[in-house]
C-alpha cells in the first residue's frame, strides 16, 4: 500500500502559546502509547495475545530479519489493528556497542546511506504486510551519522519520511503542545514493575502528557524484557474510564496532536 511522502511528513507544527490550550479526545487527562522494538518473537507469542485480550492496541518498530521469521503472525497482528513502524532496515547504532559490526556503524554512515534505510525499510514493511509505515524508532536512540567535525543529525530525514520519530531511555514524557514529532521522547518499560511504571504514569496524568513507553521481549521475566505481569497492570490501569487514559499507538496520538496544532494555527 503506497503514499505520498508528504501524507506522512513530521512537519514542523506550531506549538501552542499555553498547554492549557491543547485538548485530549473525550475529556482524557493524558495520553499513553505501548511501543516494542525488533520485531522480538516474544511479542507475537506473548505480547499481542495479552494486548488483544484487553483490545488495546500497541506500535511495533520492526526489525526485517525478526519479522520475515514470523511473517503469518506479523501480518495477523497489522490485521488485527496494531501499528508496525520502521526501524531502520539494518539497525545501525554507534560502533562502541560490540554487537554493531563496523559496517553498521553510525560513525560511518552518510546522510545518503541513511535515507536509502529508511526509504527501503519502508518499501519493504509496505510490500511484506500490505501496511503504511508513518512512525520511526531511531535505533539505540541514536540520532546522528559521521563523527566529529562532519557529524550530522539525521532528524531532519526522520522529519521528512515519517510523521514521527521516537527516541529511547529518556527521562520525560512528551508535551502535546509543544514536542517535535520527530524526536518523541520514550521511556524504558524493560524490567519495571507496575509500581515503578505507574509514578511515570501518574506524573503523566498530572501534566497532562503523553507517556510513550518502550520495551523489548516481552515475558515473565529477563534481560531487555518488559515483564506480562506490568503489562497486565497497565493495561487495565489505562482502560479503567476512572483514571482519564487514552491508551492508543503512536500513529492515532500523533494524528490527533496535528490536529490540535495546526487547527490553533488556522
Amino acid at each position: 500500500m503506497g503514499c505520498s511522502e508528504g501524507s506522512r511528513q513530521a512537519k514542523d507544527l506550531p506549538v501552542l502559546e499555553k498547554r492549557e490550550y491543547f485538548r485530549w479526545p473525550e475529556g482524557k487527562r493524558a495520553a499513553i502509547s505501548l511501543t516494542f522494538d525488533d520485531a522480538r518473537h516474544t511479542q507475537v507469542t506473548n505480547g499481542i495475545p495479552l494486548l488483544d485480550e484487553y483490545d488495546t492496541k500497541a506500535t511495533f518498530y520492526v526489525s526485517l530479519g525478526n519479522l520475515e521469521e514470523r511473517i503469518d503472525a506479523w501480518k495477523a497482528a497489522a490485521a488485527g489493528g496494531h501499528e508496525i513502524g520502521s526501524h531502520t532496515l539494518t539497525h545501525p547504532c554507534s560502533g562502541n556497542f560490540s554487537f554493531i559490526g563496523y559496517d553498521r556503524a553510525l560513525e560511518d554512515y552518510t546522510l545518503d546511506a541513511m535515507r536509502s534505510e529508511l526509504v527501503e525499510s519502508n518499501a519493504t514493511i509496505e510490500r511484506l504486510l500490505d501496511v503504511r509505515v508513518v512512525s520511526f524508532a531511531y535505533p539505540c536512540g541514536q540520532k546522528y551519522v559521521g563523527r566529529g567535525r562532519n557529524l550530522k543529525s539525521y532528524v531532519p530525514l526522520v522529519a521528512e519520511h515519517f510523521l514521527s520519530g521516537r527516541g529511547w531511555m529518556d527521562e520525560w514524557a512528551n508535551d502535546p503542545a509543544f514536542c517535535d514529532m520527530a524526536q518523541l521522547m520514550a521511556m524504558e518499560l524493560d524490567g519495571k514493575d507496575f509500581e515503578q511504571a505507574k509514578q511515570v504514569i501518574d506524573r503523566t496524568l498530572a501534566n497532562g502528557g503523553w507517556l510513550v513507553f518502550c520495551g523489548h521481549e516481552i515475558a515473565d521475566d529477563g534481560r531487555q524484557t518488559t515483564r506480562m505481569a506490568t503489562l497486565r497492570a497497565l493495561c487495565e490501569y489505562a482502560r479503567d474510564p476512572a483514571n482519564g487514559i487514552w491508551l492508543d499507538t503512536v500513529e492515532a496520538i500523533t494524528r490527533h496532536i496535528h490536529k490540535q496544532r495546526s487547527g490553533a494555527a488556522g
